[in-house]
């Protein structure tokens, strides 16, 4: 036998290791069919899929919502799914770049609350917001905090902010 034995090099996947990549498309599969529809619609999923998971929806008896589940996760061995996972994981918020884009709009937000000069910033950054509304909701954001209320004006800033930078395509403002 010579040192450079290549029979060991390359060794198929054991059985267990199948299952457990088999069990992961299909719970990636039970993850999809939870979603609304306007979600599933923005995945680079193949038509057959999109059916299978509409249909999922539509069941109601145990035994086909089952059934349908395994079919759903046999269609997923056809599909790619680090696309899936990646943008699943942005909207629930995992990703690196979801996270760093809600600490930017939490920066812009605690800035507009604290600074009087950091709205005139926001407007040069993001032209087309509705100053009007961004002063009205700072103004009660302000008033939210001094009086110890729930900050539902600092949320509404918060999510005025995320809309406007999604609409702008901005997402290092």
């Amino acid at each position: 036998m010579s040192e450079f034995d290549d029979t060991n090099e390359f060794e198929p996947p054991s059985k267990s290791q199948i299952k457990r990549e088999m069990t992961a498309l299909q719970d990636l599969g039970a993850e999809l069919v939870k979603l609304p529809k306007s979600q599933i619609e923005k995945l680079p999923l193949p038509e057959e899929l999109m059916l299978a998971i509409k249909d999922y929806q539509r069941f109601t008896q145990n035994g086909a919502i089952r059934r349908q589940l395994q079919y759903i996760g046999r269609l997923m061995r056809k599909v790619d799914p680090e696309p899936i996972q990646q943008q699943l994981n942005v909207w629930r918020g995992q990703s690196a770049q979801a996270t760093a884009q809600m600490h930017r709009i939490e920066r812009w937000r605690d800035r507009l609350i604290a600074d009087e000069f950091a709205l005139t910033e926001l407007i040069q950054s993001v032209p087309g917001l509705d100053a009007t509304q961004v002063r009205q909701l700072i103004r009660n954001a302000r008033k939210e905090e001094a009086e110890k209320k729930p900050p539902k004006s600092s949320r509404a800033l918060f999510r005025l902010i995320r809309e406007a930078l999604e609409a702008r395509g901005q997402t290092d403002a």
